[in-house]
């Protein structure tokens, strides 16, 4: 790489300095302690943390329970204006981010990473990926972190997906210009799981796609609103009522608005009695 220069990283989530008798880069990122770690690949880095600083996830990060490193792509292209993509073989519209590039960038990342995918895994935000959904979210999140890389122009060589075994996620069937906006989507799913971050923990079970359905109607004060009241079961004080009620609603919305739901958990196999 003709850049002799730092490649940029920036860290957010609280820190632990520890001691030592050598000099610390001021562009290396401090140890952060007893926290779920990303490591964001990206040619934006300053859309991180984004919406993720916020509300929850935000104080989540100030706490430590979660920490997030953004990686620069650009410092680590070539020649004299830092190229990062190149024109498609065979052809075609459009650019390429390269597998040397994103190969280098991708080494930086891995420091002091586990190298078994199952505790760190390596992920590429793709239009053609495994859709995302709230088991691979679990998934993430009983991990020890994860990097994702952030794409942008036609896409990655699939030279560089085989060699690092990339994942790679989609969050649904659309095209965006890049990686950035669907990070932030996985990253919020998975970081509210985390212990610690949601002051409830009931909330992720009674939530949608907890147990394959989507969540029931909820309501709250005042009692009647514009002509319309509050279910009556709900303010029966009859808790066994209430959770009949919410279950048989959540059984209707889903088998109306998610059949490919509905019929997933009409197959699964039924709890003996």
């Amino acid at each position: 790489m003709e850049n002799d220069a730092p490649p940029k990283t920036k860290s957010h989530g609280r820190i632990s300095i520890r001691a030592s008798l050598q000099p610390r880069d001021l562009m290396e990122p401090l140890h952060i302690k007893d926290a779920w770690r990303v490591k964001i690949i990206t040619l934006f880095p300053e859309a991180f943390p984004g919406t993720l600083g916020l509300s929850l996830t935000g104080k989540a990060m100030d706490l430590g329970l979660w920490a997030l490193e953004t990686i620069d792509l650009r410092p680590f292209g070539q020649g004299k204006h830092l190229n990062v993509d190149d024109t498609p073989a065979g052809g075609g519209a459009g650019m390429v981010l390269r597998a040397d590039v994103v190969d280098m960038a991708l080494q930086k990342a891995s420091e002091g990473t586990p190298v078994d995918r199952e505790r760190w895994p390596v992920i590429y935000l793709s239009p053609r990926g495994k859709p995302f959904d709230q088991a691979m979210a679990r998934r993430f999140a009983g991990c020890d972190g994860m990097t994702m890389l952030c794409g942008r122009f036609e896409g990655v060589d699939q030279r560089l997906l085989d060699h690092h075994q990339i994942e790679e996620v989609s969050l649904g069937d659309f095209v965006l210009t890049g990686g950035e906006i669907p990070a932030q989507a996985v990253l919020d799913a998975t970081v509210r799981l985390l212990p610690g971050v949601l002051g409830n923990a009931s909330s992720t079970v009674e939530e949608s796609f907890s147990d394959g359905l989507l969540e029931h109607p909820q309501y709250t004060r005042p009692q009647v609103w514009q002509g319309r009241e509050i279910p009556e079961v709900l303010t029966s004080g009859d808790h066994g009522k209430v959770a009949k009620w919410r279950r048989a609603k959540a059984e209707a919305l889903t088998e109306m608005r998610r059949p490919d739901l509905w019929a997933k958990f009409q197959a699964r196999p039924k709890p003996k009695r």
